[in-house]
Parts: structure tokens; C-alpha cells; sequence
């Protein structure tokens, strides 16, 4: 039983360690200012693949040069990941604006990326974890990942629940083990104590 419990606690702690890691990597990081965004095509490959999950952090549109990489606003809620090809400063209203390419582009994008729509630099990515941050963002994704979470609380609980009554029991045994041996002692001197009378 020894053994079987330390298997599972070591199971069930490389699980917990999983799901901290995955909350962290998916969520935790938002605390710290770092959004995160899921490359959908494949205009920056190699330097980004299709699913990559890309932490960027928010920068200064006055600082960026040509060479770096931008996460920006495109119209509406679409968002893109290049590269900056060119920056062009503007004494107008617009302050600097940036001409930018995908890596796996052959032109350049079509209009120029204002400032005030850069959201920031990508910083690292996680290749492939894209694609699980989109499928559990939305049904039936979010409904297999609860389920998911459900059914490894149920395998972390259940058996401690079933494992601690077990270990209970054994100093109840103990105690009756060392009754039997007293009481044993205790005839085996009487008997000694008659026989030699």
C-alpha cells in the first residue's frame, strides 16, 4: 500500500504541476502586463509557425526600429504579428508610423501601421500551444477543458479520501498487536510461576 501511495503521489503532483504550469502560461502572465495572441497564418514563418502562441509586451512606438518584430491592430478586431521594414515619422497628428512585411511575405503590407495601433513586441512564443489556448477558448473546447479539470480533481481527492481511512486503521492494529504480546507475556509467566510451585 506504501507504494501504491507514493505512485500516486507522485502522479498526482506532476498533474497539479501541469495544470499550475498550463494556468500560468495561459492566463498568469496577463497579470505581469504580457497579452497573448495565437499566430493564425503563416506570413511570419520560420520565426513564428501557424499555432504559436506569441507573449508580447507592450512598447514604446517611438523606440521601435526597422528590423523589429510588432504585434498591431489591423481595422476592426483583426490583429497581425510583422515585421517593421520601414519607420516613418510624421510631425502630423499621426506621430510615426511604421511600413511593415511578414517574414514569409513576398510584399510588403498594403498601409501603414499608425503608433497608436501597435500593442506591443513580441518577447517569446510556445510553438503548438496556440492551438490548445483558441479550442478551449470557445465551445466545445471550454466545455472538455472544464470536464477535463473536473475529472483531475475528482482523481486528486477520491484517493486521498480512500487512502486516509486506510492508515488510520493501522495504529488501532498495532496497539492490538502489542495487547496480544503483553497478555501472551503475561500467561507465559503465570504458566512458569505454577509449573514451578
Amino acid at each position: 500500500m506504501g507504494n501504491l501511495r507514493k505512485g500516486w503521489n507522485i502522479f498526482s503532483s506532476i498533474l497539479v504541476g501541469l495544470g499550475v504550469l498550463l494556468a500560468v502560461l495561459l492566463v498568469g502572465v496577463r497579470l505581469f502586463g504580457v497579452q497573448i495572441y495565437t499566430v493564425l497564418s503563416g506570413s511570419m514563418e520560420p520565426t513564428y509557425h501557424t499555432g504559436a502562441l506569441l507573449y508580447v509586451k507592450e512598447a514604446d512606438p517611438l523606440k521601435l526600429e526597422a528590423g523589429d518584430v510588432i504585434t498591431f491592430k489591423l481595422e476592426g478586431t483583426t490583429i497581425a504579428t510583422h515585421r517593421i521594414v520601414e519607420v516613418i515619422s510624421s510631425s502630423g497628428t499621426e506621430g510615426v508610423c511604421f511600413r511593415t512585411k511578414g517574414d514569409a511575405n513576398d510584399m510588403e503590407d498594403g498601409s501603414l501601421v499608425k503608433g497608436e495601433d501597435v500593442l506591443g513586441k513580441p518577447f517569446f512564443s510556445i510553438p503548438y500551444l496556440g492551438f490548445l489556448a483558441s479550442y478551449i477558448q470557445q465551445p466545445p473546447g471550454m466545455y472538455i477543458a472544464i470536464c477535463i479539470a473536473c475529472a483531475v480533481l475528482l482523481l486528486l481527492i477520491l484517493p486521498e479520501i480512500f487512502m486516509d481511512s486506510e492508515p488510520e486503521d493501522e495504529p488501532e492494529k498495532k496497539k492490538r498487536r502489542k495487547k496480544k504480546r503483553r497478555r501472551s507475556k503475561k500467561r507465559k509467566k503465570t504458566k512458569t510461576r505454577r509449573s514451578s510451585v
